[in-house]
Protein backbone atom coordinates (compact mmCIF):
# COMPACT_ATOMS: atom_id res chain seq x y z
CA UNK A 1 0.00 0.00 0.00
CA UNK A 2 2.76 2.45 0.90
CA UNK A 3 4.69 1.84 -2.35
CA UNK A 4 1.48 2.20 -4.39
CA UNK A 5 0.79 5.45 -2.52
CA UNK A 6 4.21 6.89 -3.32
CA UNK A 7 4.03 5.72 -6.93
CA UNK A 8 0.61 7.40 -7.38
CA UNK A 9 1.94 10.67 -5.95
CA UNK A 10 4.95 10.63 -8.29
CA UNK A 11 2.99 9.51 -11.35
CA UNK A 12 0.46 12.33 -10.93
CA UNK A 13 2.99 14.94 -9.77
CA UNK A 14 0.94 15.63 -6.64
CA UNK A 15 3.70 16.84 -4.32
CA UNK A 16 7.28 16.26 -3.18
CA UNK A 17 8.84 15.74 0.24
CA UNK A 18 9.99 19.34 0.20
CA UNK A 19 6.34 20.45 0.23
CA UNK A 20 4.26 21.09 3.35
CA UNK A 21 0.92 19.26 3.24
CA UNK A 22 -2.22 20.16 5.19
CA UNK A 23 -4.33 17.01 5.59
CA UNK A 24 -8.09 17.11 6.04
CA UNK A 25 -8.66 14.50 8.73
CA UNK A 26 -12.20 13.76 9.90
CA UNK A 27 -11.24 10.74 11.97
CA UNK A 28 -12.89 8.33 9.54
CA UNK A 29 -11.08 5.38 8.03
CA UNK A 30 -10.14 7.06 4.73
CA UNK A 31 -8.59 10.20 6.23
CA UNK A 32 -6.81 8.21 8.95
CA UNK A 33 -5.35 5.95 6.24
CA UNK A 34 -4.14 9.01 4.30
CA UNK A 35 -2.63 10.47 7.47
CA UNK A 36 -0.61 7.36 8.28
CA UNK A 37 0.58 6.89 4.70
CA UNK A 38 1.92 10.45 4.59
CA UNK A 39 3.41 10.06 8.08
CA UNK A 40 5.29 6.82 7.50
CA UNK A 41 6.45 8.07 4.08
CA UNK A 42 8.27 11.00 5.69
CA UNK A 43 6.26 13.99 4.42
CA UNK A 44 5.98 17.29 6.29
CA UNK A 45 2.33 17.31 7.34
CA UNK A 46 -0.24 19.02 9.55
CA UNK A 47 -3.84 18.09 10.34
CA UNK A 48 -6.95 20.21 9.78
CA UNK A 49 -10.20 19.04 11.40
CA UNK A 50 -13.72 20.48 11.07
CA UNK A 51 -16.44 19.79 13.63
CA UNK A 52 -19.71 20.47 11.81
CA UNK A 53 -21.72 19.79 15.00
CA UNK A 54 -24.28 17.68 13.14
CA UNK A 55 -24.07 14.36 15.00
CA UNK A 56 -24.18 15.37 18.65
CA UNK A 57 -21.67 13.54 20.85
CA UNK A 58 -20.27 11.70 17.81
CA UNK A 59 -18.98 14.96 16.35
CA UNK A 60 -17.20 15.88 19.57
CA UNK A 61 -15.85 12.33 19.80
CA UNK A 62 -14.34 12.74 16.33
CA UNK A 63 -12.78 16.04 17.36
CA UNK A 64 -11.22 14.50 20.47
CA UNK A 65 -9.96 11.49 18.49
CA UNK A 66 -8.19 13.71 15.93
CA UNK A 67 -6.73 15.85 18.72
CA UNK A 68 -5.30 12.74 20.38
CA UNK A 69 -4.01 11.44 17.03
CA UNK A 70 -2.09 14.67 16.44
CA UNK A 71 -0.68 14.64 19.98
CA UNK A 72 0.35 10.97 19.73
CA UNK A 73 2.51 11.58 16.66
CA UNK A 74 3.45 15.20 17.50
CA UNK A 75 1.76 16.60 14.38
CA UNK A 76 0.52 20.25 14.19
CA UNK A 77 -3.28 20.45 14.45
CA UNK A 78 -5.76 23.09 13.29
CA UNK A 79 -9.33 22.56 14.46
CA UNK A 80 -12.55 24.54 14.16
CA UNK A 81 -16.30 24.20 14.75
CA UNK A 82 -19.14 25.34 12.49
CA UNK A 83 -22.83 26.01 13.16
CA UNK A 84 -23.50 24.13 9.93
CA UNK A 85 -27.26 23.68 10.18
CA UNK A 86 -27.89 27.37 10.91
CA UNK A 87 -25.54 28.45 8.10
CA UNK A 88 -27.28 26.10 5.63
CA UNK A 89 -30.70 27.48 6.59
CA UNK A 90 -29.58 31.11 6.37
CA UNK A 91 -28.08 30.58 2.91
CA UNK A 92 -30.91 28.37 1.63
CA UNK A 93 -28.64 25.44 0.72
CA UNK A 94 -28.41 21.80 1.79
CA UNK A 95 -26.48 20.85 4.91
CA UNK A 96 -24.14 18.72 2.80
CA UNK A 97 -23.37 21.63 0.47
CA UNK A 98 -22.85 24.01 3.38
CA UNK A 99 -20.46 21.59 5.09
CA UNK A 100 -18.48 21.11 1.88
CA UNK A 101 -18.17 24.86 1.23
CA UNK A 102 -17.23 25.62 4.84
CA UNK A 103 -14.62 22.88 4.88
CA UNK A 104 -12.86 23.89 1.66
CA UNK A 105 -12.94 27.63 2.45
CA UNK A 106 -11.44 27.03 5.90
CA UNK A 107 -8.82 24.59 4.60
CA UNK A 108 -7.68 27.15 2.04
CA UNK A 109 -7.60 29.89 4.67
CA UNK A 110 -5.31 27.77 6.89
CA UNK A 111 -3.16 26.67 3.95
CA UNK A 112 -2.58 30.25 2.84
CA UNK A 113 -2.11 31.73 6.33
CA UNK A 114 0.45 29.16 7.47
CA UNK A 115 2.21 28.64 4.12
CA UNK A 116 1.29 25.04 3.37
CA UNK A 117 1.70 24.02 -0.25
CA UNK A 118 -1.19 21.58 -0.69
CA UNK A 119 -4.37 20.35 0.95
CA UNK A 120 -4.73 16.56 1.06
CA UNK A 121 -8.26 15.13 0.72
CA UNK A 122 -8.93 11.42 1.26
CA UNK A 123 -11.14 10.54 -1.71
CA UNK A 124 -10.68 6.92 -2.85
CA UNK A 125 -11.47 5.04 -6.06
CA UNK A 126 -14.92 4.02 -4.76
CA UNK A 127 -15.73 7.72 -4.37
CA UNK A 128 -14.92 8.17 -8.07
CA UNK A 129 -17.53 5.57 -9.06
CA UNK A 130 -20.14 6.92 -6.66
CA UNK A 131 -19.63 10.44 -7.99
CA UNK A 132 -20.16 9.13 -11.52
CA UNK A 133 -23.59 7.79 -10.55
CA UNK A 134 -24.51 10.94 -8.63
CA UNK A 135 -23.77 13.04 -11.72
CA UNK A 136 -25.57 10.53 -13.92
CA UNK A 137 -28.71 10.82 -11.79
CA UNK A 138 -28.62 14.62 -11.76
CA UNK A 139 -27.71 15.11 -15.42
CA UNK A 140 -24.27 16.11 -16.59
CA UNK A 141 -22.07 16.80 -19.57
CA UNK A 142 -19.17 14.48 -20.32
CA UNK A 143 -16.99 16.28 -17.76
CA UNK A 144 -19.25 15.09 -14.95
CA UNK A 145 -18.60 11.48 -15.92
CA UNK A 146 -14.80 11.71 -15.86
CA UNK A 147 -14.41 11.22 -12.13
CA UNK A 148 -12.54 13.06 -9.41
CA UNK A 149 -9.19 14.49 -10.50
CA UNK A 150 -6.00 13.62 -8.53
CA UNK A 151 -5.01 17.28 -8.43
CA UNK A 152 -7.06 20.47 -8.67
CA UNK A 153 -5.13 23.63 -7.93
CA UNK A 154 -3.82 23.34 -4.38
CA UNK A 155 -5.97 20.29 -3.60
CA UNK A 156 -4.48 16.81 -3.96
CA UNK A 157 -6.24 13.45 -3.63
CA UNK A 158 -3.49 10.85 -3.07
CA UNK A 159 -5.83 7.92 -2.27
CA UNK A 160 -7.61 7.76 -5.62
CA UNK A 161 -5.56 4.68 -6.50
CA UNK A 162 -7.01 2.69 -3.57
CA UNK A 163 -10.38 1.02 -3.19
CA UNK A 164 -12.24 1.16 0.10
CA UNK A 165 -11.46 -2.53 0.51
CA UNK A 166 -7.69 -1.89 0.27
CA UNK A 167 -7.94 0.96 2.75
CA UNK A 168 -9.76 -1.24 5.27
CA UNK A 169 -7.12 -3.96 4.83
CA UNK A 170 -4.26 -1.46 5.37
CA UNK A 171 -5.85 -0.05 8.54
CA UNK A 172 -6.61 -3.46 10.05
CA UNK A 173 -3.23 -4.97 9.13
CA UNK A 174 -1.46 -2.15 10.94
CA UNK A 175 -3.97 -2.04 13.84
CA UNK A 176 -4.64 1.67 13.34
CA UNK A 177 -7.72 3.04 15.12
CA UNK A 178 -10.30 5.28 13.49
CA UNK A 179 -13.81 6.61 14.05
CA UNK A 180 -16.89 5.05 12.46
CA UNK A 181 -19.41 7.62 11.20
CA UNK A 182 -22.88 6.21 11.91
CA UNK A 183 -24.36 8.32 9.09
CA UNK A 184 -22.37 6.24 6.57
CA UNK A 185 -24.74 3.32 7.09
CA UNK A 186 -27.96 5.19 6.37
CA UNK A 187 -29.36 5.34 2.83
CA UNK A 188 -30.95 8.74 3.45
CA UNK A 189 -28.15 10.37 1.43
CA UNK A 190 -27.82 9.65 -2.29
CA UNK A 191 -24.14 8.69 -2.06
CA UNK A 192 -24.87 6.06 0.60
CA UNK A 193 -27.81 4.72 -1.39
CA UNK A 194 -25.52 4.26 -4.39
CA UNK A 195 -22.80 2.71 -2.19
CA UNK A 196 -24.98 0.26 -0.27
CA UNK A 197 -27.68 -0.68 -2.77
CA UNK A 198 -27.01 0.31 -6.39
CA UNK A 199 -23.37 -0.74 -6.81
CA UNK A 200 -23.90 -4.13 -5.08
CA UNK A 201 -26.69 -4.86 -7.59
CA UNK A 202 -24.27 -4.26 -10.47
CA UNK A 203 -21.67 -6.45 -8.77
CA UNK A 204 -24.16 -9.32 -8.89
CA UNK A 205 -24.12 -8.96 -12.69
CA UNK A 206 -20.36 -8.34 -12.93
CA UNK A 207 -18.17 -9.21 -9.91
CA UNK A 208 -15.48 -6.92 -11.39
CA UNK A 209 -17.93 -4.05 -11.73
CA UNK A 210 -15.83 -1.48 -9.84
CA UNK A 211 -12.71 -2.26 -11.88
CA UNK A 212 -14.80 -2.06 -15.07
CA UNK A 213 -16.24 1.30 -14.03
CA UNK A 214 -12.80 2.75 -13.32
CA UNK A 215 -11.68 1.61 -16.79
CA UNK A 216 -14.80 3.21 -18.31
CA UNK A 217 -14.16 6.47 -16.45
CA UNK A 218 -10.54 6.48 -17.60
CA UNK A 219 -11.68 6.15 -21.23
CA UNK A 220 -14.27 8.88 -20.73
CA UNK A 221 -11.54 11.13 -19.37
CA UNK A 222 -9.50 10.59 -22.55
CA UNK A 223 -12.60 11.17 -24.69
CA UNK A 224 -13.31 14.39 -22.80
CA UNK A 225 -9.82 15.66 -23.62
CA UNK A 226 -10.47 15.09 -27.33
CA UNK A 227 -13.92 16.67 -27.12
CA UNK A 228 -12.64 19.67 -25.16
CA UNK A 229 -10.07 20.29 -27.89
CA UNK A 230 -12.85 20.46 -30.48
CA UNK A 231 -14.97 22.68 -28.22
CA UNK A 232 -12.07 25.12 -27.83
CA UNK A 233 -11.55 25.28 -31.60
CA UNK A 234 -15.23 25.96 -32.37
CA UNK A 235 -15.60 28.37 -29.44
CA UNK A 236 -12.83 30.55 -30.86
CA UNK A 237 -14.57 30.54 -34.27
CA UNK A 238 -18.08 31.41 -33.10
CA UNK A 239 -17.48 33.74 -30.14
CA UNK A 240 -15.75 36.99 -29.33
CA UNK A 241 -15.44 39.13 -26.21
CA UNK A 242 -16.09 42.86 -26.14
CA UNK A 243 -16.67 45.19 -23.16
CA UNK A 244 -16.60 42.21 -20.80
CA UNK A 245 -19.44 40.53 -22.71
CA UNK A 246 -19.30 37.21 -24.54
CA UNK A 247 -20.96 37.23 -27.99
CA UNK A 248 -21.99 33.93 -29.62
CA UNK A 249 -22.71 34.09 -33.36
CA UNK A 250 -26.03 32.25 -33.86
CA UNK A 251 -25.53 31.53 -37.57
CA UNK A 252 -22.05 30.07 -37.03
CA UNK A 253 -23.32 28.03 -34.09
CA UNK A 254 -26.08 26.52 -36.20
CA UNK A 255 -23.55 25.43 -38.84
CA UNK A 256 -21.65 23.29 -36.33
CA UNK A 257 -22.51 19.63 -36.16
CA UNK A 258 -24.37 19.00 -32.87
CA UNK A 259 -24.72 22.72 -32.03
CA UNK A 260 -26.70 22.10 -28.82
CA UNK A 261 -23.84 20.03 -27.38
CA UNK A 262 -21.36 22.83 -28.08
CA UNK A 263 -23.76 25.42 -26.65
CA UNK A 264 -23.91 23.35 -23.44
CA UNK A 265 -20.13 23.28 -23.15
CA UNK A 266 -19.91 27.05 -23.70
CA UNK A 267 -22.67 28.06 -21.28
CA UNK A 268 -22.66 25.46 -18.50
CA UNK A 269 -19.54 26.93 -16.80
CA UNK A 270 -21.62 30.07 -16.17
CA UNK A 271 -24.25 28.13 -14.21
CA UNK A 272 -26.83 27.47 -16.94
CA UNK A 273 -28.59 24.14 -16.47
CA UNK A 274 -29.25 21.57 -19.19
CA UNK A 275 -32.94 22.57 -19.18
CA UNK A 276 -32.10 26.25 -19.57
CA UNK A 277 -29.65 25.54 -22.39
CA UNK A 278 -32.31 23.49 -24.16
CA UNK A 279 -34.67 26.49 -23.89
CA UNK A 280 -31.91 28.82 -25.13
CA UNK A 281 -31.25 26.56 -28.10
CA UNK A 282 -34.96 26.43 -28.96
CA UNK A 283 -35.08 30.24 -28.89
CA UNK A 284 -32.33 30.72 -31.49
CA UNK A 285 -34.78 31.11 -34.37
CA UNK A 286 -37.30 33.06 -32.32
CA UNK A 287 -37.85 36.77 -31.82
CA UNK A 288 -35.03 38.74 -30.18
CA UNK A 289 -35.17 40.00 -26.61
CA UNK A 290 -35.61 36.79 -24.64
CA UNK A 291 -33.40 36.63 -21.54
CA UNK A 292 -32.06 33.80 -19.39
CA UNK A 293 -30.48 34.10 -15.97
CA UNK A 294 -28.21 32.29 -13.55
CA UNK A 295 -27.06 33.51 -10.15
CA UNK A 296 -24.16 35.35 -11.77
CA UNK A 297 -24.95 35.90 -15.46
CA UNK A 298 -27.59 37.04 -17.91
CA UNK A 299 -27.90 35.78 -21.48
CA UNK A 300 -29.77 37.92 -24.03
CA UNK A 301 -30.99 36.47 -27.31
CA UNK A 302 -30.37 39.26 -29.84
CA UNK A 303 -31.11 39.11 -33.58
CA UNK A 304 -27.82 37.55 -34.69
CA UNK A 305 -26.02 36.83 -31.44
CA UNK A 306 -26.38 35.49 -27.94
CA UNK A 307 -24.92 38.05 -25.52
CA UNK A 308 -23.64 36.86 -22.16
CA UNK A 309 -22.79 39.30 -19.39
CA UNK A 310 -22.12 39.15 -15.69
CA UNK A 311 -24.88 40.49 -13.48
CA UNK A 312 -24.33 42.41 -10.31
CA UNK A 313 -23.49 39.93 -7.59
CA UNK A 314 -26.46 38.43 -5.80
CA UNK A 315 -25.63 38.22 -2.11
CA UNK A 316 -25.92 35.13 0.03
CA UNK A 317 -29.32 36.22 1.40
CA UNK A 318 -30.91 36.15 -2.06
CA UNK A 319 -32.82 33.27 -3.63
CA UNK A 320 -33.86 32.41 -7.17
CA UNK A 321 -37.41 31.40 -8.08
CA UNK A 322 -37.61 29.52 -11.36
CA UNK A 323 -40.54 29.56 -13.77
CA UNK A 324 -41.37 25.94 -12.88
CA UNK A 325 -41.70 26.64 -9.13
CA UNK A 326 -45.24 26.47 -7.73
CA UNK A 327 -44.19 26.94 -4.11
CA UNK A 328 -41.11 27.80 -2.06
CA UNK A 329 -40.67 27.30 1.66
CA UNK A 330 -37.34 29.05 2.28
CA UNK A 331 -36.61 31.72 3.44
CA UNK A 332 -40.32 32.57 3.44
CA UNK A 333 -43.28 30.55 2.23
CA UNK A 334 -44.79 31.59 -1.10
CA UNK A 335 -47.40 29.89 -3.28
CA UNK A 336 -47.16 30.61 -7.01
CA UNK A 337 -49.85 30.06 -9.61
CA UNK A 338 -50.08 30.80 -13.34
CA UNK A 339 -53.38 31.11 -15.21
CA UNK A 340 -55.01 32.62 -18.26
CA UNK A 341 -57.05 35.76 -17.72
CA UNK A 342 -60.71 35.17 -18.44
CA UNK A 343 -64.01 36.96 -17.87
CA UNK A 344 -64.31 35.45 -14.40
CA UNK A 345 -61.06 36.99 -13.17
CA UNK A 346 -61.29 39.42 -10.26
CA UNK A 347 -58.38 40.99 -8.44
CA UNK A 348 -58.12 39.70 -4.88
CA UNK A 349 -58.01 42.52 -2.35
CA UNK A 350 -55.48 41.02 0.01
CA UNK A 351 -52.08 42.57 0.73
CA UNK A 352 -50.53 39.09 0.94
CA UNK A 353 -51.73 38.05 -2.54
CA UNK A 354 -50.25 39.83 -5.55
CA UNK A 355 -51.27 39.43 -9.18
CA UNK A 356 -49.00 40.33 -12.10
CA UNK A 357 -49.06 40.34 -15.89
CA UNK A 358 -47.15 37.10 -16.52
CA UNK A 359 -45.97 38.20 -19.96
CA UNK A 360 -44.09 41.13 -18.39
CA UNK A 361 -42.19 38.87 -15.99
CA UNK A 362 -38.61 37.68 -16.54
CA UNK A 363 -37.54 34.50 -14.77
CA UNK A 364 -35.85 33.59 -12.57
CA UNK A 365 -37.29 35.94 -9.98
CA UNK A 366 -34.95 37.09 -7.22
CA UNK A 367 -36.17 37.05 -3.62
CA UNK A 368 -34.01 39.21 -1.37
CA UNK A 369 -33.91 41.72 1.45
CA UNK A 370 -34.17 45.41 0.58
CA UNK A 371 -31.01 47.45 0.08
CA UNK A 372 -30.19 51.13 0.31
CA UNK A 373 -30.61 52.67 -3.14
CA UNK A 374 -33.54 50.41 -4.12
CA UNK A 375 -36.23 52.07 -6.22
CA UNK A 376 -39.62 50.93 -7.45
CA UNK A 377 -42.77 52.42 -8.99
CA UNK A 378 -45.57 51.93 -6.44
CA UNK A 379 -48.90 50.80 -7.89
CA UNK A 380 -50.86 53.85 -9.08
CA UNK A 381 -47.80 56.06 -9.56
CA UNK A 382 -45.88 56.94 -12.71
CA UNK A 383 -42.60 57.89 -11.07
CA UNK A 384 -39.92 55.90 -9.28
CA UNK A 385 -39.77 56.11 -5.52
CA UNK A 386 -37.03 55.10 -3.08
CA UNK A 387 -37.99 52.02 -1.11
CA UNK A 388 -36.55 53.73 1.98
CA UNK A 389 -38.99 56.65 1.43
CA UNK A 390 -41.85 54.16 1.03
CA UNK A 391 -40.90 52.71 4.41
CA UNK A 392 -40.89 56.18 6.00
CA UNK A 393 -44.26 57.14 4.46
CA UNK A 394 -45.82 53.93 5.73
CA UNK A 395 -44.25 54.24 9.20
CA UNK A 396 -42.17 51.04 9.05
CA UNK A 397 -40.32 50.28 12.28
CA UNK A 398 -36.73 49.03 12.18
CA UNK A 399 -38.04 45.51 12.81
CA UNK A 400 -40.57 45.89 9.97
CA UNK A 401 -37.76 46.84 7.59
CA UNK A 402 -35.59 43.91 8.68
CA UNK A 403 -38.47 41.47 8.11
CA UNK A 404 -39.46 42.82 4.69
CA UNK A 405 -38.61 40.87 1.54
CA UNK A 406 -38.34 42.17 -2.00
CA UNK A 407 -39.30 40.25 -5.16
CA UNK A 408 -37.42 41.25 -8.29
CA UNK A 409 -37.85 40.53 -12.01
CA UNK A 410 -35.16 41.42 -14.52
CA UNK A 411 -33.40 43.69 -11.98
CA UNK A 412 -36.68 45.57 -11.34
CA UNK A 413 -38.59 45.35 -8.06
CA UNK A 414 -42.03 43.86 -8.76
CA UNK A 415 -43.33 43.52 -5.21
CA UNK A 416 -42.49 44.69 -1.72
CA UNK A 417 -43.94 41.50 -0.35
CA UNK A 418 -47.02 41.99 1.76
CA UNK A 419 -47.20 45.71 0.98
CA UNK A 420 -47.20 47.07 -2.59
CA UNK A 421 -46.60 45.82 -6.13
CA UNK A 422 -44.81 47.79 -8.82
CA UNK A 423 -47.06 49.56 -11.30
CA UNK A 424 -44.98 48.32 -14.26
CA UNK A 425 -46.09 44.73 -13.66
CA UNK A 426 -49.77 45.32 -12.92
CA UNK A 427 -52.66 43.61 -14.67
CA UNK A 428 -54.34 45.72 -17.35
CA UNK A 429 -57.04 45.28 -19.96
CA UNK A 430 -54.38 43.90 -22.31
CA UNK A 431 -53.22 41.21 -19.89
CA UNK A 432 -53.64 37.67 -21.19
CA UNK A 433 -51.77 35.59 -18.62
CA UNK A 434 -51.58 36.05 -14.87
CA UNK A 435 -48.93 35.24 -12.28
CA UNK A 436 -50.41 35.13 -8.78
CA UNK A 437 -48.14 34.90 -5.74
CA UNK A 438 -49.40 34.39 -2.21
CA UNK A 439 -47.25 35.28 0.78
CA UNK A 440 -48.16 32.53 3.25
CA UNK A 441 -45.85 33.24 6.17
CA UNK A 442 -42.45 34.53 7.26
CA UNK A 443 -40.47 31.59 8.62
Amino acid sequence: MQSDFQHFIQENDLCTKTNRILLGVSGGIDSVCMFHLFRISGYAIAIAHCNFQLRGDESYGDELFVKNLAEEFDIPLFSTRFETKQIAESEGISIQMAARDLRYEWFEEIRDRYSYDYIGIAHNSDDVIETFFINLSRGSGIKGFTGIKPKTGNIIRPLLFASREKIVDFIHTNSYTYREDSSNSTTKYSRNLIRHEIIPMFEKINPRFKETMLENISRLRETECIFKGQVDIHTKNITHISNKKLFIDIEKLNHIELPKAFLYEILSPYGFSATQINDIFNSLNGVPGKQFFTLTHRLLKDRKELILEEMRAINKNSYLIESKNSEIDKPIQLKIKKSEKDEQFNLIRNKNIASFDLDLIEFPLVLRKWQNGDYFMPLGMQNLKKVSDFFIDNKFSLLDKENTWILESGNKIMWIIGHRIDDRFKITGNTKNILQIEFVKNL
